[in-house]
C-alpha cells in the first residue's frame, strides 16, 4: 500500500551527552514521540560539527569526543508535529529546531482480513 501528501519534518540538533530526566535527551524525545503516537523518528549521529559555542566536536581517533552531535528528525502531519512542539520545549535546554514541508511517500504493508483477526 502506497501513502503520499504533505507533511512536516522536524529537524533537532542537539548533542551526544544532553540529557533529561537521567536519560540521554536522544531518547528520551524518541519515547516520547512514539508515546504521543507520531508516525515515527530517527536518530542520527553525527562524527563531527559545532554548535553556537562554536566547539568543535569529531570523532577523530586523537581527538575523541564525548559530545558528539546528534541529529533526531521527525515526520508527520503538521497537526501531529504542532502537539510536541510545547513538550521539544521543555525537555530541550540547548540546540536547535528546524521544520520544513515535505511531500512524504509512505509505503506500508496491506493488512489481509486473517492477519487482522
Amino acid at each position: 500500500m502506497k501513502i503520499s501528501g504533505e507533511a512536516k519534518l522536524v529537524r533537532i540538533f542537539i548533542g551526544e551527552s544532553d540529557r533529561w530526566q537521567g536519560v540521554p535527551l536522544y531518547e528520551a524525545i524518541v519515547r516520547k514521540v512514539r508515546e504521543m503516537g507520531l508516525a515515527g523518528a530517527t536518530v542520527i549521529r553525527g562524527v563531527e560539527g559545532f554548535g553556537a559555542n562554536s566547539r568543535i566536536h569529531t570523532a577523530k581517533i586523537l581527538r575523541l569526543s564525548e559530545d558528539l552531535p546528534v541529529l533526531i528528525e521527525i515526520v508527520d502531519k503538521e497537526e501531529r508535529i504542532a502537539d510536541i512542539l510545547p513538550v521539544l520545549d521543555e525537555m530541550i535546554d540547548e540546540g536547535l529546531i528546524t521544520m520544513e514541508r515535505v511531500e512524504i511517500i509512505k509505503y506500508t504493508h496491506e493488512m489481509k482480513k486473517s492477519e487482522s483477526s
